[in-house]
């Protein structure tokens, strides 16, 4: 579905300000470890579900999660990349990690998501999701920690933060802490984002144009980095 790989690059002049000061002071840090002889600060950008696992899909145009979690993975990726990191994908096309469809393909999934995350040795991971609920009324972009890890919560408290600056932001809330497989994976700081309700008409409406998800990974972006600079 090459729409979804589609978006716009334009941002206002208050987005764009602060974009530029996060980049400006996270390749500060970028060249601070070049200089004393270390590679660049990893990200693994972790895109949710995959081949037959579509994960959830919209209930007015049945847009699947998969492809709206890769499509903001790659956005992620061109924001992290462009401010001096390098961004590893645990999925990096429209196909899921399990090799086969035989029985256990999610576990296997999960197992290489893991592999790549621990290989990686990265500064910070996020996993990109959709949300569903029975009440279609829910709605808006929720981060997800690890609970009993502190990393993991400062890291989804200031995801959170960006998301409801979002204009779009019709109610504020607060990340939730639960016992999640992918934010196990390594020491570093990690965090899933939830990026809307896919049975909620209005995020639906919102998440299938492109200017919205770049509207939202540059919220994610910025979340990101403010961990970061309040981390280092």
């Amino acid at each position: 579905m090459k729409f979804f790989y589609s978006h716009r690059v334009a941002l206002t002049a208050l987005g764009v300000a602060l974009l530029v000061l996060f980049a400006f002071g996270t390749c500060f840090f970028a060249l601070g470890s070049s200089a004393a002889g270390t590679q660049k600060p990893v990200v693994v950008l972790d895109a949710g579900h995959g081949g037959i696992d579509a994960g959830v899909r919209g209930t007015l145009t049945g847009v699947k999660e998969s492809d709206l979690n890769l499509s903001l993975v790659r956005i992620l990726q061109e924001k992290f990349e462009a401010a001096g990191f390098e961004a590893v994908l645990t999925r990096k096309t429209e196909a899921g990690l399990y090799g086969t469809t035989a029985p256990g393909h999610k576990k296997r999934d999960m197992a290489a998501r893991a592999k790549i995350i621990g290989e990686a040795s990265p500064a910070l991971v996020l996993s990109v999701h959709q949300n569903f609920f029975s009440d279609s009324a829910r709605r808006g972009a929720q981060a997800f920690y690890l609970l009993g890890s502190a990393s993991s919560k400062a890291l989804a408290c200031a995801l959170q933060s960006a998301l409801n600056l979002m204009p779009e932001c019709v109610k504020k809330t607060s990340p939730v802490a639960g016992d999640y497989y992918i934010l196990k994976c390594s020491s570093a700081p990690s965090a899933i984002v939830e990026c809307g309700f896919l049975s909620n008409p209005e995020d639906e409406q919102l998440l299938v144009t492109g200017e919205y998800r770049e509207k939202l990974a540059s919220a994610i972006f910025e979340g990101a980095l403010t961990y970061l600079s309040s981390a280092s």
